[in-house]
């Protein structure tokens, strides 16, 4: 879906590394959330709380999900899923562009 109708957008960015990643959130009628943002070049981990799948809009990495023994390449138009209450790590290639669904 490349058009989200009827959200409620957060008008201030999640900001992390520096500002090397941020992102917006959006909130949906039904209660659920995503967010979209931009990853620069470069080697990030996150921690996450509730499951999420991380659509790759645009750009390449490399994804280590917490628990694998191998990265995984991502390019643009792929996605990973990542665990509750998990970590992965990214090598981010190309500036990214990323579309985060927050699982209940």
């Amino acid at each position: 879906m490349s058009v989200f109708e009827n959200v409620t957008v957060t008008r201030e960015a999640n900001i992390y590394f520096n500002g090397q990643v941020t992102s917006r959130t959006i909130l949906f009628a039904d209660g659920s959330s995503k967010t979209l943002g931009i990853m620069q070049p470069g080697d990030y981990t996150f921690t996450t709380g509730a499951a999420e799948i991380m659509e790759i809009l645009s750009g390449r990495l490399e994804v280590l999900i917490a628990g694998a023994e191998a990265w995984k390449d991502i390019n643009g138009g792929e996605s990973f899923e990542v665990p509750t209450n998990s970590s992965f790590r990214v090598k981010v290639g190309t500036l990214t562009d990323y579309c985060c669904s927050f699982l209940k």
